[in-house]
């Protein structure tokens, strides 16, 4: 059992944990699959390794800058968030090796049920999101359940995470269908609940024909603001010297000291922003350089292993589709975020801290679908809902994880908060005897999702294939009738 059990935590820690090595794994053996000769298949792994790698050092870099101007901001307008007695790593020093194992067991399970079930269609790839979506779940039971052993944790959090890794790439597939209409790979990431929602808002407020914010005409004088580095980096420059003007110096100087000791806090904010765009085009390079490679070699794993399955991957993948809605996400998520934020305070309901990471994540996802809905006015729309689901959400939930981990209010993308309400509503008929209603419940709901699924899609094979047969038979009647 203890051998097991380390195996399956060596898969969680190494594999599934490192997603350049898990990509590069899976296009391997794709590859592989596929017979191509030894030195295609080693190439095209290390071309999608490599691109991975490359996506994530344009994540940290611009991410050291979001880092710099959450803490200017807070600064800025006086805020600091809220304080809590238990923290995430005493959380995961407690619960990580339940964690690991629950990854583990939900992706071996979560393959078991992509196999058996063709409709469920999309392999859930996203490594990091893996890890956060079985923390959040783990921390939820713990919450409803405090009284259950590791192997309960396990195997109830193994069930639900599966569940919700098989479903989520499919209730977004008729939105990537609008981005990817040749459906070469799923959405898989946890801002998928505001995606959704923007998706539906958004109809009646245009159309991404008339609207698309890729094709928004400017006045000659602003049509640099068509290059998406440039316009990245003009506005996140501005915003932060903005914010520089309004926070404490003590507070910049050291920041700024960080970078270099002699630098101006002014200098610095400028820098900021342009780094934080050349980490944007850092990371939509690694995204195409390892789709690439992965889509194509991903085919091994659809014709010999799992038919017909297409892998789901993360939220900058369809980035490079629409990236100046991806920008005008950030922004109006941003906006709306610090406006909730001066709301909340001055009402003392509560401190919220600025996310500016999920703001960028989440705000860019969600727009870009609205984007494809109804073109800027949809990328407009997906920003504020991504600003309210953030802001509402952890203002909300930072006391549902206060006797395991509080930070998961703050570190949150809407899926997150969804799950742990979802699980919290059931908290008044489930017990710590009764927990192993979520695995089952959860996993019934899947197969009954599957198995709807799969015979509408059979209905409509049929209908195609019957309205084939009667477009030749017409035909050959035509032929008889010239004859």
């Amino acid at each position: 059992m203890d051998i097991l059990k380390d195996i399956l935590t060596f898969l969680a820690d190494n594999v599934f944990g490192q997603v350049p090595i898990l990509i590069g794994l899976i296009t391997l053996v794709g590859l592989l699959l596929q017979r191509k000769r030894f030195e295609d298949t080693l190439a095209g792994a290390l071309r999608a390794t490599i691109g991975v790698v490359i996506l994530f050092i344009g994540v940290e870099i611009f991410t050291g800058g979001l880092a710099s101007f959450q803490t200017v901001l807070a600064d800025a307008m006086g805020t600091t968030p809220p304080k809590a007695d238990n923290t995430l790593n005493d959380f995961l020093t407690q619960q990580g090796g339940t964690i690991a194992l629950v990854i583990t067991v939900a992706f071996l399970l979560h393959v078991a049920i992509v196999r058996l079930f063709p409709a469920a269609r999309y392999l859930y790839l996203t490594g990091h999101l893996m890890f956060w979506v079985s923390t959040v779940v783990v921390a939820s039971l713990v919450t409803i359940a405090p009284g259950s052993d590791q192997l309960t944790l396990v195997l109830c959090g193994a069930g639900f995470v599966a569940a919700y890794w098989t479903l989520q790439p499919l209730w977004m597939r008729p939105l990537m269908r609008r981005v990817m209409p040749d459906d070469r790979f799923g959405f898989a990431h946890t801002s998928s609940v505001a995606a959704l929602v923007t998706g539906y808002v958004a109809r009646p407020f245009g159309s991404r024909e008339k609207h698309d914010t890729e094709k928004v005409k400017l006045p000659r004088q602003l049509s640099f603001f068509k290059d998406v580095n440039v316009s990245t980096a003009l506005v996140i420059s501005v915003i932060m010297l903005v914010a520089v003007a309004f926070a404490d110096d003590q507070v910049v100087a050291k920041l700024a000291a960080e970078m270099d000791a002699k630098l101006s806090p002014w200098v610095w904010a400028l820098l900021v922003g342009l780094r934080f765009a050349g980490g944007i085009a850092i990371l939509l390079f690694g995204v195409r350089m390892f789709l690439a490679e992965i889509v194509p070699a991903f085919k091994g794993f659809s014709d010999k292993v799992i038919p017909g399955t297409r892998p789901a991957l993360d939220a900058p993948t369809v980035f490079p589709v629409a990236p100046t809605a991806v920008m005008i996400g950030f922004v109006s998520s941003t906006v709306v975020f610090l406006a909730c934020l001066g709301i909340f305070a001055a009402a003392g309901w509560f401190t919220l801290a600025p996310p500016m990471i999920m703001l960028f994540f989440v705000g860019g996802a969600a727009a870009l679908f609205g984007n494809v809905v109804a073109g800027w006015r949809g990328a407009v729309i997906g920003g504020v809902i991504s600003g309210l689901m953030l802001a509402i959400g952890q203002a909300v939930t930072w006391g549902l994880f206060e006797r395991t981990a509080p930070e998961l209010a703050t570190l949150a993308d809407p899926d997150w908060y969804a799950i742990a309400w979802l699980l919290k509503a059931v908290d008044p008929i489930i017990g710590d005897a009764s927990i192993w209603a979520v695995p089952v419940v959860a996993l019934a709901v899947t197969a009954g999702t599957l198995l709807l699924l799969g015979r509408r899609e059979a209905r409509a094979a049929r209908e195609s294939a019957a309205a084939e047969d009667d477009a030749q038979d017409a035909e050959s009647a035509k032929g008889g009738d010239r004859a």
